[in-house]
């Protein structure tokens, strides 16, 4: 996230998602010699019924307090659904925020003795998809639900994690779509600050959907998922707020091949494993950002072991 990028988190918006509305979409003759992608501005400012200097003014953050009907319009012509307009009416309604010291995520001990009691694969995340806590189900699942990974991370540079997630494709565009929805306009927060520039570095795929400045809810759901171990998992993940953060089950049909499954590899899992990452009440930045050398030397289960 570069320094113009939050300084102008509206004007970013703007243009990342007119980039994205074709002129047919919007009712207009494609013509020739197009030099942009998507819609220019002057024809983004005449279908929402203001002026192109305005509109130029709004891209470059020139003015920070357009109406709620100037927005609306905008949002229309852009094709924005509900989520979309209601990220787009608050980066408009944002203001500087003054840097405080960061506190650490912590994590409350009733949490801890509800991942102890649950006979499901639970974790609890962070903001960030930083993992606080996680019960000895969760590390048989995908030893990437230990305390101290990033869940976003795991799924853009570790090819485990991408052989694991069946629909790797689906998974990475809404992980980076509901980052961006929880990061809003906390653009000084030092972990989204941190993450963001790691992950730009390193992962072109995450480069790509940044820049198109998606927002999503990371919601339940049914996903798919291969583990090296008992194979193929259909699974339900629900998500559940705690506080300002997030507890997270998976749990598949009752009496499916699925349930089978899951009840197979807790049988297989120690139970020290569970002592191990209930012991976690923090995270800190540093432990967080693991690479894939750490992990092996830190004693963290290989893939299939």
């Amino acid at each position: 996230m570069s320094d113009d990028d939050r300084a102008n988190l509206l004007g970013g918006y703007l243009r990342a998602r007119r980039a994205l509305v074709t002129p047919e979409q919007a009712g207009l003759a494609p013509g020739t010699n197009r030099r942009v992608p998507g819609l220019r501005r002057e024809e983004v400012a005449m279908l929402a019924g203001i002026s192109a200097d305005y509109y130029l003014r709004l891209e470059r953050g020139r003015d920070k307090n357009p109406s709620a009907q100037v927005l609306e319009s905008l949002a229309r012509v852009l094709h924005l659904d509900e989520l979309e307009q209601e990220y787009l009416l608050g980066l408009a309604a944002a203001r500087p925020r003054p840097q405080r010291r960061r506190k650490p995520e912590r994590v409350p001990a009733r949490l801890h003795q509800l991942l102890a009691g649950v006979q499901v694969p639970a974790f609890v995340e962070g903001r960030a998809f930083d993992v606080l806590a996680s019960n000895r189900l969760a590390v048989a699942l995908s030893p990437r639900l230990q305390p101290g990974y990033n869940r976003l991370r795991s799924l853009l540079l570790d090819p485990e994690e991408q052989a694991f997630q069946q629909h790797w494709t689906r998974s990475a565009e809404g992980f980076i779509a509901a980052f961006r929805k929880s990061a809003g306009d906390d653009i000084h927060n030092p972990r989204f600050v941190e993450l963001v520039g790691e992950l730009a570095l390193s992962s072109e795929r995450f480069r790509t959907l940044w820049a198109r400045h998606d927002v999503r809810d990371l919601e339940g759901g049914t996903t798919t998922v291969n583990h090296p171990v008992v194979g193929e998992l259909r699974l339900h993940r629900d998500k559940l707020p705690v506080d300002d953060l997030l507890l997270v089950l998976y749990y598949a049909d009752q009496g499916s091949e699925s349930d089978e499954k899951l009840r197979l590899l807790a049988s297989m899992t120690p139970d020290h494993a569970h002592r191990t990452n209930a012991g976690s009440r923090t995270a800190e930045p540093n432990s967080r950002l693991k690479t894939h050398g750490d992990r092996r030397a830190s004693g963290c289960p290989r893939r299939g072991s």
